[in-house]
């Protein structure tokens, strides 16, 4: 860690909360562009010289091509084809984002052998995407077809294999305590299984990529992605390049969710432009990011509680099972991921976590909002729910009973929890959203109406993982007082540089009108470890603070060297002895007369990875006629220490929402007997749209945490985790019933209500 600490502030009178800046509503400096389309992205832009390429997906789910035949679509003037036959022979793991990480390498850049529809066989370029779009139509493959394999429980026991490895899954075990003898003593023990859904991320921007190559055999690339040196590093493995040679540049981004933290199109996009020469444009459309990209998991999860006569847990024991897709790519990261954060939201005594990644004849699945936290709190916070429905506890006195405190250790050896508020959460909540009434079943003609809750945890960064958390910003005071903070960062489209200038601000005094924030550029930029993991607030946001705090103190230092006196920073100004001396002044002095510029690079290890945590409550009705599921109203508490910008905050809250009714009620990726995807566009693909979302409240709990930017934590990912198990909970206890296959469709809830019909 730094050793720079926090200074003391010397803030305003009738601040509110003692603070200028953080805690606001401070407007982003990218708002008015983007809601008056003058906002470009890479897809808006015209590239001179470029080639633009577009994919020849399979149709069909499990086959072999046996011929291609492009004849007609190369008599198109100026079209490029190229196939699996071009290809170089080298497999990767799309997951995989450092050196040494050892994922295990299964996705060719294009293939003969395809494994799921959407499968990539061939590159078609053109002059333009009409033209490649047009030329790609006229391309003629015959295909000798395979067995799908769509069942993930008998995935591998497949008799076609999908892959030629061998490896029929990828398990992975987490345990401690004795879990065995607990479960040999326990007074009750219920089990549950619960289904969760593969789900599209459905950003508003999908996946596109430039690749240009560069003199001195550099290649650069511009890419909408969430890990710039995960990209540079899977793009140097594919091509054979250093790293030194290959620079990618942050393109803005039109959201990801999780999406495009993965390698998707960018090694195949370099490759082309390599192997031609020139600049080659990759685009997709709705149906091809549906079926081409990355999926939220599905998992199937079974999980046992032990408890004693009291209604305390004993141990717990989960066997899950996450279909992958038909890679690998991140999903068994995510699988690991899951079992991680079963410790670290009720004090378990003894766990035994087993798992296992299978691979279908499916869109491959990988990183989605959460990783792996949405699928295993609804496993357990369903599981938990129908417990207590089971032993006749009342759902938030056995939680308050069995929930963590703050400071709890992590008994798996993982970070200590940190300032943990999810029984503040849970108390705070009930009271708030009126839990004692609403809990109660209403009943009117058809319809049911009655309230659920869950609870959840999620990480901040990677500290206490196997994977290493630093991040390296530089920032620079400049000549008129204004500043440029020069980072790896990613914008996602939610706020992250305008809540780091925020951040700068706070210390510095300077408006966050005059601060600039970079994005990510592995040539110039500092290292970071990407988008990922709930870091950036925590991990990325502390970094600057101590890059804006280490400015002043040279500064001051500085100053006192020049003028012989002593120098403070206050109030936004710099005081030589007694004298006030105006930010801009100071530094044109220092660096006139001192040859001295306020110039300062921080990298920061953070050592804390404390959870965050939110409990989430839904009231509904029920149509037992129809099984439709209207959601009355919302209460979203999460404790985030600190919010840096509050709209950003609730922002998150209110998207994070929306996707979560979606895994609960609506979002399901399925696929017919041949393995052919029932939606390939939102018009079968349904979400939750404006008119349908219930009014949402908003409760934060601000407390603090130790090790983060003025006590803030992260609130990204969480947003969603718990939405989908507080609505599967409210629509069991309206109904009686324990459904527990998501999401809960009005055939699913009729089918349950009426088992003789189904």
């Amino acid at each position: 860690m730094s050793a720079v600490k926090e200074r003391k502030r010397d803030v305003p009178s009738g601040t509110e909360g003692g603070f200028r800046y953080v805690g606001k509503s401070v407007p982003r400096a990218d708002g008015p562009d983007k809601a008056q389309g003058r906002y470009d992205y890479l897809a808006d832009t015209r590239f001179d010289g470029a080639l633009y390429g577009v994919v020849l997906l399979s149709p069909h789910a499990h086959a072999r091509v046996t011929a291609l035949d492009a004849s007609e679509a190369l008599k198109v003037p100026g079209v490029r084809i190229l196939t699996f036959e071009d290809v170089p022979d080298v497999l990767y793991n799309s997951g995989e984002w450092f050196p040494g990480q050892k994922d295990h390498p299964d996705e060719p850049l294009l293939t003969a052998h395809v494994r799921h529809v959407g499968d990539r066989v061939a590159l078609v370029l053109a002059r333009d995407e009409r033209t490649a779009r047009l030329a790609r139509e006229r391309i003629a493959v015959e295909y000798e077809l395979l067995p799908p394999i769509l069942d993930p429980l008998s995935a591998q026991d497949a008799p076609v294999p999908l892959h030629e490895d061998g490896i029929a899954a990828f398990p992975g075990r987490l345990a401690y305590g004795d879990a065995d003898s607990a479960f040999a003593s326990a007074a009750h023990v219920v089990e549950s299984t619960i289904v969760t859904p593969r789900i599209h991320h459905a950003a508003m921007e999908p996946h596109a990529v430039l690749a240009v190559p560069r003199p001195e055999g550099v290649l650069e690339l511009h890419t909408p992605c969430q890990i710039l040196f995960g990209v540079q590093h899977t793009v140097a493995a594919v091509l054979g390049m250093p790293l030194s040679k290959v620079r990618v540049l942050k393109a803005p981004m039109g959201g990801t969710f999780g999406g495009k933290q993965e390698v998707v199109f960018e090694a195949l996009c370099a490759w082309a432009a390599m192997k031609l020469r020139c600049p080659v444009f990759l685009n997709t459309n709705r149906e091809e990011s549906m079926l081409s990209t990355r999926t939220r998991a599905a998992t199937v999860g079974r999980v046992a509680t032990a408890l004693d006569g009291d209604g305390r847990i004993l141990a717990r024991k989960f066997d899950v099972v996450v279909d992958a897709g038909a890679y690998l790519s991140g999903s068994k990261k995510v699988m690991m991921a899951m079992g991680k954060k079963t410790s670290r939201l009720y004090r378990l005594p003894a766990m035994e976590y087993t798992g296992r990644t299978v691979r279908t004849s499916t869109t491959p699945a990988g990183a989605c909002r959460g990783y792996g936290s949405p699928q295993i709190h609804a496993i357990t916070e369903i599981h938990t729910d129908l417990l207590c429905r089971r032993l006749g506890y009342d759902p938030v006195a056995f939680r308050l009973a069995n929930l963590v405190h703050p400071y709890d250790d992590d008994p798996s050896g993982a970070s200590n929890l940190g300032n943990a508020r999810v029984r503040d959460c849970l108390i705070r909540g009930a009271e708030a959203f009126g839990w004692e009434s609403r809990s109660k079943v209403m009943a009117y003609g058809r319809f049911r109406r009655s309230a659920g809750f869950a609870c959840c945890t999620h990480g901040n960064g990677y500290f206490g993982t196997v994977y290493h958390d630093l991040v390296g910003m530089s920032l620079r005071i400049l000549e008129d007082g204004s500043i440029v903070l020069r980072t790896a960062l990613h914008e996602l489209g939610n706020g992250t540089l305008a809540a780091m200038a925020q951040i700068v601000a706070e210390v510095t005094g300077v408006p966050p009108d005059r601060i600039v924030v970079t994005e990510g550029d592995t040539q110039f930029g500092n290292y970071d470890v990407g988008c990922q993991a709930s870091r950036v607030i925590f991990v990325c946001g502390e970094c600057a603070r101590l890059c804006a705090e280490k400015a002043l103190d040279l500064l001051c230092t500085e100053s006192e060297k020049l003028w012989g006196r002593r120098a403070a920073f206050r109030d936004g100004r710099l005081y030589v002895g007694d004298e006030p001396m105006a930010l801009d002044e100071a530094v044109r002095a220092l660096a006139a007369k001192a040859r001295v510029t306020v110039d300062v690079q921080v990298e920061h290890r953070p050592e804390r990875n404390p959870g965050s945590y939110a409990a989430h409550f839904a009231d509904v009705t029920v149509d037992t006629l129809t099984g439709q599921v209207t959601v009355n109203d919302f209460l979203a508490v999460h404790d985030v220490g600190q919010a840096i910008n509050r709209s950003f905050v609730e922002g998150q809250i209110y998207g994070g929402v929306q996707m979560g009714l979606g895994m609960a009620l609506l979002e399901e990726m399925t696929c017919d007997a041949k393995g052919r995807p029932t939606a390939r566009n939102f018009d079968k693909y349904h979400m939750f749209n404006a008119p349908e979302m219930p009014n949402i409240e908003i409760l934060l709990i601000e407390e603090g945490e130790p090790g983060g930017p003025f006590g803030a934590k992260s609130i990204g990912e969480i947003a969603t985790v718990p939405t989908a198990p507080a609505v599967v909970n409210a629509v069991n206890r309206a109904l009686g019933t324990e459904l527990a296959v998501l999401p809960l469709t009005p055939a699913r809830i009729v089918a349950a209500l009426h088992p003789e019909e189904a």
